[in-house]
């Protein structure tokens, strides 16, 4: 595939209960070169997340619905193919908005610069090092604000905020009760967080 052509996962039909095939096309589009200020990057991990259910829907939640027959987006870190801007080089890694998406061209403006410190473990920087990470920290510790001793309930604790919020008030000291959907879920927090 060209440097100037990119698959898209468009929403073509509202799902009605569980979201199906028949509500998604892929699409391949062509891209202009980047003009001046712009770069191209190839998303290399996006995030799928729970929220993204809402925004299928017509009418709005806490967040606009995505639009039919148009490029779904969310979180993702893809890497600069090439650059018309100076802040940013070919083989940097960006954080970007622009997920559902293999490739894409934006201003660099758009896109944050990401140094990772572990450039084979970028896919943490969309989970505890991201968003989620960052809702757990500021969620629990600034609005929640265990004690030593104290218990924390976290409901949907095995996900992606869920799990953060179970560690961080593991390591405040407090005992953790969490709800999950299954056995597994709950065996993984146990193993694994």
């Amino acid at each position: 595939m060209s440097n100037y052509k990119a698959r898209q996962i468009h929403l073509i039909r509202r799902p009605v209960g569980m979201p199906t095939h028949d509500d998604f096309a892929l699409v391949e589009v062509a891209l202009q070169p980047p003009d001046d200020g712009e770069v191209l990057v190839q998303n290399r991990f996006m995030s799928v997340d729970p929220y993204m259910r809402g925004r299928m829907r017509a009418e709005a939640s806490y967040a606009a619905p995505y639009q039919l027959d148009t490029v779904m987006y969310g979180g993702a870190i893809g890497e600069v193919m090439e650059s018309a801007d100076a802040s940013l080089q070919v083989g940097d890694m960006v954080l970007n908005g622009a997920a559902w998406q293999d490739k894409f061209i934006a201003p660099a403006a758009t896109v944050n610069k990401l140094t990772p410190f572990d450039p084979d473990r970028l896919s943490l920087y969309l989970g505890t090092l991201g968003m989620p990470g960052l809702t757990a920290y500021v969620g629990l510790l600034t609005y929640g604000e265990p004690k030593q001793g104290e218990t924390v309930f976290v409901s949907a604790a095995s996900g992606a905020v869920g799990a953060n919020v179970c560690q961080i008030a593991k390591l405040k000291d407090c005992r953790v009760i969490g709800s999950v959907g299954s056995d597994a879920k709950a065996q993984w927090l146990l193993d694994e967080c």
